[in-house]
């Protein structure tokens, strides 16, 4: 498909921006490519993460060369992704390239491949960050009316549980000036009863991990409701007791006696620290502070949602700057390598801890370690398994700006 003819005097954000308004979502990359030439630069290529973030695939379209699918782990394009930052390849007996990270906000959608016509100067790099910005943006408003990149995304066939699970679920990464949200889910491409939640207002955080019994399509189906249920009460300004019961009469309304689900509930205020949670029959939630685990105060869990005996009893816990809090599923903790071994906590902790030192940004902290969980249990999940972490002021958010 051909843009349509734009000035030449303009600039190329605004030249981008008037070529969109009537631009289906198969056009995206020729239009990227197109107005991109404004840049001075002699190609463009948009590559989209994959649903389990293990490789990028271009975005094809008249005008633009042709590329092959790339693994994020051991390539250019990968540490692009990886690191949320622009990465320059020098020119070495050709043009030089320039890598820039895709961001939906937070929010890594994949990365924007720039061959440049001439030397890189400061002025072009400038530009060029602001060029990605709105191609992200054009990606994520024509993905929500079209199927065009939801196929380029999937590397293998959904299930139909996971293909509502993946509709359901938020961003997968929050940044605000004082919080980073960020989650993960495996199975990637056959996730069932495992999702998660949030919500920001103001200088509350509102979060739920919720683990649906059974796997498939009746897991999905009760999560789905439980997560409407959750969002309803959560929208009608209930209090943390009061979302758990608002939820648990969905569950036990819609669904026989042998269905439930386990969860956490949690508020964070911002201003204060102070992290509050009902539990219902789901693991405890996880504090990494300075480099070790610490566990919450015992506070006994109230039964699943759907068998709830009474309100549950509210936990609290006073953060410090710098915590991540760790909310998840029995599926991380649980995974059993082959030999019988669990993941467990303390292991859980330390990959969140390596990953900091390391420089890695708060999604692929996560990334890595749902990859670790994978390993461990040699590839073969037996359960589903979901993650959110939430890091209290940590700076971090810093490294998730465009």
């Amino acid at each position: 498909m051909a843009t349509e003819p734009i000035p030449s005097e303009e600039d190329p954000l605004r030249a981008l921006i008037r070529a969109s308004h009537h631009l289906p979502a198969d056009g995206v990359g020729e239009a990227v490519a197109a107005q991109a030439r404004r840049l001075g630069v002699r190609d463009a290529v948009v590559w989209l993460a994959d649903y389990a973030q293990h490789e990028l695939v271009p975005v094809p379209g008249l005008g633009v060369p042709a590329r092959r699918v790339l693994v994020v782990d051991g390539t250019v394009a990968g540490r692009c992704f990886r690191r949320v930052e622009p990465v320059l390849v020098p020119a070495t007996g050709g043009p030089a390239t320039l890598w820039l990270p895709l961001l939906d906000g937070a929010e890594r959608i994949g990365v924007l491949e720039l061959v440049l016509a001439g030397q890189p100067t400061p002025r072009l790099e400038d530009d060029a960050r602001s060029f990605a910005s709105l191609v992200a943006e054009l990606v994520v408003t024509r993905d929500a009316y079209s199927d065009v990149f939801a196929r380029l995304r999937r590397r293998r066939e959904l299930s139909l549980a996971a293909e509502i699970q993946w509709e359901l679920l938020p961003p997968l990464t929050f940044a605000g000036d004082r919080v980073v949200i960020t989650g993960a889910l495996e199975p990637t491409y056959e996730i069932g009863g495992d999702t998660f939640d949030y919500a920001v207002n103001g200088s509350l955080v509102d979060l739920a991990v919720l683990d649906a019994v059974g796997h498939g399509l009746p897991a999905a189906l009760l999560a789905t409701a439980a997560v409407g249920a959750y969002r309803h009460a959560r929208r009608g300004g209930s209090d943390l007791p009061g979302l758990a019961a608002a939820v648990d009469a969905v569950v036990a309304g819609q669904f026989d006696g042998s269905r439930f689900a386990t969860a956490v509930i949690a508020r964070l205020d911002l201003d204060t620290g102070v992290l509050e949670w009902v539990n219902c029959g789901h693991p405890d939630p996880l504090v990494v502070r300075d480099g070790a685990l610490v566990r919450p105060p015992a506070c006994p869990p109230a039964r699943p949602l759907g068998l709830l005996a009474g309100p549950p009893a509210p936990c609290r816990l006073l953060l410090r700057r710098g915590d991540r809090v760790l909310l998840h599923t029995d599926g991380v903790v649980e995974a059993r390598s082959p030999e019988g071994a669990f993941f467990g906590e303390e292991r859980l902790a330390d990959l969140v801890v390596r990953a900091e030192l390391a420089g890695d940004p708060p999604p692929e902290t996560m990334r890595r370690l749902m990859g670790s969980v994978m390993d461990h249990q040699a590839g073969r999940l037996q359960d589903d398994a979901s993650i959110v972490m939430v890091e209290w002021r940590t700076g971090r958010e810093r490294q998730l700006r465009p």
